[in-house]
C-alpha cells in the first residue's frame, strides 16, 4: 500500500483522537502489556484507546510514534495481509523511536493475527480492538500464544451512565432524598435508552441505537457471514426479543419463523444466532435445574444493550428491567450465571448463581398476589439448596425486606441493585 496514504490515515486520526472527549470508564490497562479488546460495536473501545494515547502524549510520547489505524477507513479497502508490513514502514519513516501501534476493528484484514503475534514477538506496544467474539476463539488465541491480555468492554453500565451525566451516586447521594430522585430519573432513561455512550450526545437516542443495530446486522452479521436471506434473520432477532424472559429452543425459533412463511433450516437459525453472539449481540443462560442436553438446548436469550431490546418491544416494562438485571449479572459473574427452573420442585426463579449462593427474581411490582409468587419461588430454590444465601427480588421501585418461612428476603429497586453490584465486583 502507499505508504504516504497511510501516513495521512495516521495524522487525520490524530486529530480525531485530540478533540476526543473521553469519559473514564472502569477498565484499567496494564501499561506494559498488549491488549485484544473486544466488545459491541459502539460500546467505547476505540474511546478506551483514545485516552491511552491521549495520556501517552500527555507523558510526553511524540504525536509521531502513535500509529491508530482503522481498518473501517473506506480508505484501506482492498488492504490485505501483505500491506502490514508497510504500517511498520510508515512508522519508521514517522520516527526513529519505537511506535504505539493501536489497531481498530482489524479482524477485517485476513490473517491479522499473524501479524500481531509478529509485533509482540518483537517487542511492540500494540492495541488491537474488534467487535467479534472470533477474535477471542482458541485458535487465534492459540496464534497469539498468551502474547496478548484480554479486555472485553461493554456499552456503559449504570454508575458509569450517571458518571457521564455528572450525577454522583455513593455515599449520601444514596440516601439524600433529591439525589435519589435525580439517581430513579436518571435510571428511568437508562433502562430504556440503553447505554451506549455516544447515544447521550442526541436528542433521540433511540435513532443512534436503530443506526448501531442496523451496522451490526447488516455488517458485523450479513456481511461478513455471507447471510443469504435478510430478512428472515431480521425476524429471528425480533423472535428472541419476544422470548426475553423465558427459555427458548431453536426448534421453537424454527417453527416461529416457518410459520410466517421464512422456509429456513433449523441448523441456519442455529447459524444465524449464533452470529448475533459472535457480534455481542446476544447473550444466553441456561437452567442450572436442567439436564445438559436441555441446558444447551433451552436457553434465555438477553440482548447486550437495554436501547438494542426496546428497538423491538411495545409496552414491554418488565422485559426492559430483566434484560437490564441480566446484563448487570452477566456483567459480575459471565457463565457462572444460570436461570432456575424445575417442573419437579416446582422452582422458577429468573437468576441463579449457584457459586456465590445467590437467587434474584426481577417483578417490576411485587404488589397483590405478584409478592406471593416472588417470593415463594425464592424459597423453593433456598430449600433445594441450602447454599443460596442470599434472596432478592428487583422492582421497579419498591424497598424492604421480607419474612417468611424462616427465610429472608431483599426487595430492592433496580437502581440500587446495579449499583450495589458494581460496588461489590
Amino acid at each position: 500500500m502507499n505508504r504516504e496514504a497511510l501516513k495521512r490515515i495516521i495524522f487525520d486520526r490524530h486529530e480525531v483522537i485530540r478533540n476526543a472527549q473521553v469519559v473514564p470508564r472502569r477498565y484499567s490497562l496494564d501499561p506494559q502489556a498488549n491488549y485484544v479488546i473486544t466488545g459491541l460495536r459502539r460500546a467505547g473501545k476505540s474511546t478506551l484507546l483514545y485516552g491511552v494515547a491521549q495520556g501517552l502524549v500527555e507523558s510526553g510520547v511524540a504525536w509521531e510514534r502513535i500509529i491508530y489505524v482503522n481498518f473501517e477507513d473506506e480508505r484501506l479497502v482492498g488492504f490485505t495481509s501483505d500491506d502490514f508490513q508497510d504500517i511498520l514502514l510508515a512508522q519508521s519513516e514517522l520516527s526513529d523511536e519505537r511506535g504505539y501501534y493501536f489497531f481498530d476493528e482489524i479482524q477485517i484484514v485476513a490473517n491479522w493475527e499473524k501479524f500481531a503475534r509478529r509485533l509482540a514477538d518483537a517487542g511492540e506496544r500494540v492495541y488491537i480492538t474488534g467487535s467479534s467474539a472470533t477474535m477471542l476463539g482458541r485458535q487465534v488465541s492459540s496464534t497469539l500464544g498468551g502474547r496478548y491480555f484480554t479486555l472485553h468492554v461493554t456499552p456503559y453500565r449504570f454508575d458509569e451512565y450517571l458518571d457521564a451525566r455528572g450525577q454522583a451516586h455513593e455515599g449520601g447521594a444514596l440516601y439524600a432524598t433529591r439525589d435519589v430522585g435525580r439517581i430513579s430519573r436518571h435510571f428511568d432513561a437508562f433502562y430504556q435508552q440503553g447505554g451506549f455512550p455516544e447515544s447521550l450526545r442526541y436528542a433521540s437516542p433511540r435513532e443512534y441505537v436503530e443506526n448501531v443495530y442496523q451496522k451490526v446486522l447488516l455488517g458485523d452479521i450479513a456481511a461478513r457471514y455471507n447471510v443469504r436471506n435478510v430478512d428472515a434473520l431480521r425476524v429471528l432477532m425480533k423472535k428472541v426479543a419476544e422470548t426475553v424472559r423465558t427459555g427458548v429452543s431453536f426448534s421453537t425459533l424454527h417453527n416461529a419463523l416457518k410459520g410466517i412463511g421464512y422456509g429456513i433450516s433449523k441448523d441456519t437459525v442455529i447459524s444465524y444466532v449464533g452470529y448475533a453472539r459472535e457480534a455481542y449481540l446476544l447473550f444466553s443462560i441456561t437452567n442450572a435445574t436442567a439436564k445438559f442436553v436441555e441446558r444447551e438446548g433451552s436457553p434465555k436469550y438477553y440482548f447486550s444493550d437495554n436501547g438494542l431490546l426496546n428497538l423491538f418491544l411495545f409496552d414491554r416494562e418488565t422485559a426492559l428491567l430483566e434484560n437490564e438485571i441480566a446484563v448487570a449479572l452477566y456483567d459480575r459473574f459471565g457463565e457462572e450465571l444460570h436461570y432456575a427452573k424445575s417442573s419437579r420442585t416446582g422452582v422458577d426463579v429468573d437468576f441463579y448463581v449457584p457459586e456465590a449462593g445467590l437467587a434474584v427474581q426481577v417483578a417490576y411490582s411485587i404488589a397483590g398476589e405478584a409478592r406471593e409468587r416472588e417470593v415463594s419461588n425464592l424459597i423453593r430454590l433456598a430449600r433445594a439448596d441450602d447454599t443460596t444465601k442470599r434472596l432478592v427480588i428487583v422492582t421497579k421501585e419498591e424497598e424492604g425486606i421480607l419474612e417468611q418461612d424462616g427465610a429472608r428476603v431483599e426487595v430492592v429497586p433496580a437502581w440500587r441493585f446495579l449499583l450495589n453490584e458494581r460496588a461489590q465486583a
